[in-house]
């Protein structure tokens, strides 16, 4: 008897590869599995789409978790339950540090937990750490590939809108990039024993400082500067995944 899928995402219960790239939006979830040997969509349910097949001969998982840490969380602790042990997450961020460009990569050595749910989860003094080996696996790989990539902090907030609460001076305490949710993924691989990194592709300032209107006409992420840093961060998160696998070895 065929097995019922995992109840609010529903992939499948079993028989995933155990590494897997993770996005927001499900159009680039296909368009990154687009880039992978034999890819098969393997299911598609609300924002959570999950594709099959394999980069330079490894088996990888490519999966959607739509905007917002209290859904996309849903997709990592279901994707664990699946048996995938490694993820890496694939997004876009703004700049809060200075000397930050459009379409420059960073990668995630932690987050500030403003998720919006991992504060239901655990006390906000646990920390959301990336696995020290995917920082290292995602630099190589960007450096190997020369893109212009920087480490640092991010921070995962909820709200992507500006409120009346003011904004924490985040940028001052050199946090390098905002974004939406980072540390929900490195909670849940911290508490799972899993092994979890982020790369992300800077697509406007956010910082108020850092914006110039006038100049920039606003924010927009659907520039040619962005599509060719998220094309770049994909093969560097592909890469990185089939890095740690060598160094398994």
């Amino acid at each position: 008897m065929t097995q019922e899928p995992l109840p609010l995402t529903r992939i499948p219960r079993a028989g995933l590869p155990a590494r897997a790239l993770v996005v927001g939006d499900p159009a680039r979830a296909e368009a990154v599995a687009a880039r992978l040997d034999g890819a098969e969509e393997v299911s598609h349910h609300r924002e959570y789409r999950l594709f099959t097949g394999t980069w330079r001969g490894l088996p990888i998982a490519v999966a959607s978790h739509g905007v917002g840490a209290p859904g996309a969380i849903l997709l990592f602790q279901e994707l664990a339950e699946a048996g995938v042990r490694t993820l890496i997450r694939l997004g876009t961020a703004g700049a809060i540090r200075p000397g930050l460009a459009d379409g420059d990569l960073v990668i995630a050595e932690a987050a500030v937990r403003d998720d919006g749910v991992t504060g239901q989860l655990l006390p906000p003094e646990y920390p959301a750490v990336a696995t020290p080996e995917a920082v290292l696996a995602l630099q190589q790989a960007a450096r190997a590939a020369g893109v212009r990539h920087h480490r640092g902090i991010v921070w995962t907030r909820a709200a992507f809108q500006p409120g009346l609460i003011p904004l924490p001076a985040y940028g001052k305490a050199g946090v390098a990039a905002i974004e939406m949710e980072l540390s929900a993924l490195l909670v849940t691989a911290s508490l799972r024993g899993l092994i979890a990194g982020g790369v992300l592709v800077l697509d406007g300032a956010n910082a108020d400082d850092l914006v110039d209107e006038e100049a920039t006409g606003g924010y927009n992420p659907h520039r040619e500067v962005v599509a060719d840093g998220i094309g770049s961060a994909a093969t560097v998160a592909l890469e990185a995944l089939r890095i740690l696998v060598a160094d398994e070895g």
